[in-house]
């Protein structure tokens, strides 16, 4: 008996990967006209990803400048992109940074970051230990502890970006096919062969955002992402007085003898119905060149680290932690580098196929698409992007 295979069809773009910056690449493209196909290998947005979880932090404050910029930039996109879906994606309950004020890791500098912000021109407020305890709540940090409040900061509707991307880009016109795993791109001087389970799909241009798996598509092409794949534990805690409630937070602390001892958490978000707050660990734990194969659930460390984090500090919440969960994220090795986005190396097509993988990226996920839409349209960007570049 004949399988039934899907017919070929060709698209002037196929976008691999059906999360946030593949939905906003594939909106941008199909709203220009172009035919767009979006291929996705789980059955809905993936919820395992960088993703997962129902928000994402909004910061303006890095210690590399052009990543401040950017953000300034991204601002607009996402206006319009709510405008677009009315919804309110991005609520600015304001960033707090608080720590080893000259600690290096993985999310910056608080000093640094703090220069970029008056270079900048962008405002914010120092504090010292005792006024961040004052106004945020927080208990029993270490005397020394400084850091600053950005007004500008805040809090990131992820499963209504996803939502509104995905509706905005069906009805530009963009068809999304989800339990479709890729298995090979096969790219030529003047297509890229798209094959899945079931078809072998033509493509003028193909875009990878497929995260943490990017290097199963790239590395056949001669192109290894140099990133490393993370296992991060999350968890909600119950807010035991609305009225104390927080904005964005990022602590920097020095390492412990088994963990980076970085947390970062929200206050409830303004979309839900509030009770529960996230509070989740940065540990650079266990690192991979590839995700695992089974996923045994977030690890007991992290989660009692948390806890411990949430106990002594954190007074406003019930230290028991509820909803666990954990989310694989993919980051360079390099960690100035910060992202991979792009298109491939010349040499037998093989620059017709453009990848975003990598890094903490929801807060572009409009200049990301955006881009990654020209790239493939026009050849070129106007965003300063070329350091991304793989």
């Amino acid at each position: 008996m004949t399988a039934h295979r899907t017919p070929p069809r060709s698209y002037d773009l196929v976008v691999v990967g059906g999360g946030a910056v593949g939905l906003s690449t594939a909106w941008y493209a199909a709203g220009r006209g172009a035919s767009v196909l979006v291929l996705e290998s789980a059955e809905g947005p993936e919820n395992t990803g960088s993703s997962a979880g129902a928000e994402r932090q909004w910061r303006v404050q890095y210690t590399q400048r052009d990543l401040t910029d950017l953000t300034v930039r991204a601002l607009p996109l996402w206006r319009d992109l709510e405008e677009a879906s009315g919804r309110r994606l991005v609520h600015h309950t304001g960033s707090l940074w608080f720590g080893e004020t000259k600690e290096a890791t993985n999310e910056g500098q608080i000093a640094d970051a703090a220069q970029v912000l008056d270079d900048a021109g962008l405002r914010y407020e120092w504090l010292t230990a005792s006024a961040i305890e004052e106004r945020f709540g927080f208990t029993g940090l270490p005397s020394h502890y400084e850091g600053f409040h950005q007004p500008d900061g805040g809090v990131i509707d992820v499963r209504g970006t996803l939502w509104s991307l995905a509706h905005l880009a069906r009805s530009a016109g963009a068809e999304i096919r989800t339990g479709q795993r890729v298995l090979a791109l096969e790219p030529h001087p003047e297509r890229v062969e798209v094959v899945t389970e079931d078809a072998r799909i033509t493509a003028g241009k193909v875009v990878v955002t497929a995260g943490p798996w990017s290097n199963e598509l790239t590395e056949p092409l001669g192109v290894r992402l140099d990133v490393e794949v993370y296992d991060m534990a999350t968890a909600y805690f119950r807010l035991r007085d609305k009225a104390r409630d927080l904005p964005t937070w990022f602590a920097f602390q020095t390492p412990t003898d088994t963990d980076s001892n970085l947390f970062y958490g929200f206050g409830s978000n303004p979309w839900s119905p509030g009770g529960l707050v996230r509070v989740a660990p940065d540990f650079e734990s266990d690192p991979r060149t590839a995700p695992p194969a089974e996923r045994p659930g977030p690890d007991p460390h992290q989660l009692r680290r948390t806890a411990e984090f949430v106990a002594r500090h954190m007074p406003m919440l019930d230290p028991e932690p509820v909803q666990p969960g954990s989310c694989l994220i993919a980051l360079p090795r390099d960690h100035d580098r910060q992202f991979y986005l792009g298109a491939l190396p010349p040499g037998e097509g093989r620059d017709r196929v453009l990848v975003h993988a990598a890094g903490w990226a929801f807060k572009f996920v409009p200049v990301f698409g955006h881009a990654l839409a020209g790239l493939a349209l026009d050849g070129g960007t106007d965003y300063p992007l070329g350091r991304f570049r793989p």
